[in-house]
């Protein structure tokens, strides 16, 4: 079976390909992005590289040629992807892919106000009305976000100031929702199926500062701020409201409108979600932000 990965050269795209390599030949992977030079690795191995771009709906039919079961992974622009989410989908139908398998978010429900779980929500309508088989991967926030983008941040300022106040949520890696995609992908069934792939403890913001806490050696303190307050600090960061592609600040691909509606959504508890289908998907239970953040102490401790 030709397995598709969309937007193949991104971070969670060219790992479920090197994931799948594990599984499958590598003439079975069909891999699509907007530049087909930096595949060029997966390319030497068999595998099928082909320029693919959701905002050219043009370039896609021809892209999913062949496929028969296809991860579609979100688009970047939050707040502005179904009009791509919509080109890829009908590209798919009409190319004969059978079966598609979308990275979702948690709490895709219409009430959510998460800016980018509108997207997921209205995505995940769109694949129901397909008429091809569907599976929407739920992803929880990323641990790798905290540690990685947070952590630094935090660290440095000995204070983590959030609006998402004592609403909890199941962090997971990144790691574990590439698992999950390449079990899925590889493994019979799933069709017309929601998982909500999650770590394994719900939790705050402020017992997420003190594990980085912890785990650093540095105090943290944690505040409670309001959205307006978190507006004006992205604001002092150079974040852009609205997001736009490529654009990234402190390391991080983000905007404000995107991650004010984000804690909002948490402190609201509509991301207090948690399962254990990654352990059900993969054989193995999800990491722990304890210890994800155990396996970066050394740059945690040197901020």
């Amino acid at each position: 079976m030709r397995i598709i990965v969309t937007g193949a050269s991104g971070a969670f795209g060219s790992s479920a390909a090197q994931g799948l390599l594990a599984k499958v030949p590598a003439s079975d992977l069909i891999l699509i992005t907007r530049q087909p030079e930096k595949l060029a690795r997966f390319a030497a191995l068999g595998a099928t590289v082909r320029y693919g771009d959701f905002d050219n709906a043009a370039s896609l039919k021809a892209a999913f040629a062949g496929g028969e079961k296809m991860l579609m992974i979100s688009g970047t622009r939050v707040g502005k992807r179904i009009p791509q989410h919509t080109n890829a989908i009908n590209a798919a139908v009409a190319a004969g892919v059978q079966h598609i398998v979308y990275t979702s978010f948690v709490g895709a429900t219409p009430d959510n106000p998460s800016l980018a779980v509108k997207d997921h929500t209205a995505t995940e309508a769109l694949l129901r009305g397909s008429g091809v088989a569907w599976t929407a991967l739920r992803d929880s926030h990323y641990q790798d976000a905290i540690v990685q983008n947070i952590g630094p941040l935090v660290l440095k300022s000995g204070r983590w100031a959030a609006s998402s106040a004592e609403g909890k949520v199941a962090c997971v890696t990144r790691q574990d929702c590439i698992d999950s995609a390449v079990a899925v992908l590889t493994t019979p069934g799933h069709r017309n199926t929601v998982y909500n792939i999650t770590g394994p403890e719900l939790m705050t913001y402020r017992q997420a500062a003190a594990i980085l806490s912890e785990v650093a050696g540095k105090p943290v303190e944690y505040v409670v701020v309001t959205d307006d307050d978190m507006y004006a600090y992205f604001d002092s960061l150079g974040v852009p409201r609205e997001a736009v592609d490529d654009n990234v600040v402190a390391g991080v691909p983000w905007s404000s409108d995107d991650m004010v509606s984000f804690e909002r959504t948490i402190r609201e508890g509509k991301f207090a979600v948690i399962s254990d289908d990654v352990r059900k998907l993969t054989g193995h239970a999800p990491q722990s932000l304890r210890s994800f953040a155990m396996e970066h102490r050394a740059m945690l401790a040197a901020q």
